[in-house]
């Protein structure tokens, strides 16, 4: 989508889709799955937060598959952001909400009290064991009864470290195949974002709140789901993992 700004928003989607691919190849199977889970416990007009949203990838194929739903996304990054307004701009389906996780007032921002799904991917391995927790506690006041939180992220067991050893020198085999074929990894699409007239002050502040890169937890999905059944889930459990990612589902 090009807007006033003159900003390709669709070509800035899918060259940060070509990155994220780059680390997670099976990530469009992990969004499709999660998709037919909410779709299973909300129908087809779900109404969805979309946590961590980034530039609203979730967002974008819970309304290619459901053209009904509504979406709310929520992040603090300002460049992520940027894209997400850009790419979904003039759609009433969708709204954004600039909010710190790690604030315990960040509910209060959000345009309704409850969803039916609360959603997020590859996002909250940045936060510790602790402030997790309280996270989840937030998003199990947020999910109706019935309703759901999915997260899909990197999830290491550490209990199979000689299995995990040769799965990550396989898929890092891989990825450095596909570098010497011109993909581009994360400093370098944010490189490109930092050289864009448009992104490149958002791109600024970002670095400026988190850094080079965060640095938090990666529990394994077995303690994902006790953390959350702890704070008010009745179940939680993998529905989808892959060699290196799991897809925890938590139910209200």
């Amino acid at each position: 989508m090009t807007t006033s700004t003159g900003t390709d928003w669709a070509a800035w989607q899918e060259s940060w889709d070509r990155q994220q691919e780059w680390y997670m190849p099976d990530r469009e199977e992990r969004f499709r799955v999660m998709l037919d889970m909410v779709e299973a416990f909300a129908g087809t007009a779900p109404r969805v937060l979309d946590l961590a949203c980034g530039t609203g990838s979730i967002t974008a194929r819970l309304l290619k598959r459901f053209p009904e739903a509504t979406s709310t996304g929520v992040d603090l990054d300002p460049a992520l952001l940027a894209i997400a307004r850009g790419t979904f701009e003039g759609d009433d389906r969708v709204s954004f909400v600039t909010a710190d996780l790690k604030d315990p007032e960040w509910p209060a921002e959000l345009p309704y009290d409850s969803y039916d799904a609360v959603l997020t991917a590859t996002a909250l391995h940045w936060l510790h064991s602790e402030p997790l927790a309280a996270l989840y506690g937030r998003i199990a006041e947020l999910v109706r009864d019935g309703g759901v939180f999915m997260n899909a992220d990197h999830m290491i067991d550490e209990s199979t470290p000689r299995i995990n050893a040769a799965e990550r020198a396989q898929r890092h085999a891989r990825m450095d195949q596909a570098k010497r074929q011109g993909v581009l990894d994360w400093a370098e699409w944010w490189q490109l974002a930092a050289e864009d007239p448009v992104l490149a002050g958002p791109t600024a502040r970002r670095f400026e709140i988190y850094g080079e890169h965060a640095d938090g937890d990666m529990p394994a999905p077995g303690r994902h789901a006790r953390m959350l059944l702890a704070q008010g889930f009745s179940e939680a459990r993998a529905v989808w993992a892959s060699p290196s990612d799991t897809l925890v589902l938590a139910l209200k």
